[in-house]
C-alpha cells in the first residue's frame, strides 16, 4: 500500500471508528465535507501537512499515525479517554491534569473532570 493510500485508509477508517460524518470532521477542521470525501476516495492525492494536523485532532489520533509513521493511533488507546482528554488539554483550567492521565480508564477521568469543575463552582471561581 502506498503512503497515499494508507493515509486514506486511516482517515476514512478512523472517522468511521468514531462514528463521526464528513461534516463532523468539515466543522472540526474547516475544510470543506467534499474536501474530506475526495480525501477518502483518492480524488485528492495530496493532503497538505497543516491539514494532517487538522484531521489527526478531529479525529484523535497522532499526525504520524495518519501518515504511516506509527502504528499507534495515538496517546491514548481507548477513544473515550482520547476525547476527555482532549478537553483537559483544551481547557485552560485543566491544561496541568492533561499528562496525569495518560493511563486512566475514562469514567475516572470524568470524575476528576467533574470533582474540579464542583470544586471550582463552591469556591466561587466560576461564578
Amino acid at each position: 500500500m502506498g503512503d497515499i493510500e494508507l493515509i486514506i485508509k486511516r482517515i476514512r477508517d478512523r472517522r468511521i471508528e468514531l462514528g463521526l460524518s464528513y461534516q463532523d470532521i468539515a466543522d472540526a477542521t474547516g475544510l470543506s465535507k467534499s474536501t474530506i470525501q475526495r480525501y477518502e476516495t483518492g480524488g485528492i492525492r495530496k493532503v497538505p501537512i497543516n491539514q494532517i494536523e487538522d484531521l489527526a485532532r478531529a479525529l484523535h489520533v497522532s499526525p504520524n499515525y495518519l501518515m504511516g509513521w506509527d502504528d499507534t493511533p495515538g496517546y491514548y488507546a481507548d477513544i473515550e479517554t482520547a476525547m476527555l482528554a482532549q478537553e483537559l488539554k483544551d481547557n485552560p483550567q485543566f491544561k496541568v491534569l492533561f499528562d496525569s492521565t495518560k493511563d486512566m480508564d475514562p469514567e475516572t477521568v470524568k470524575k476528576i473532570i467533574e470533582f474540579i469543575k464542583y470544586q471550582r463552582h463552591i469556591e466561587g471561581y466560576d461564578d
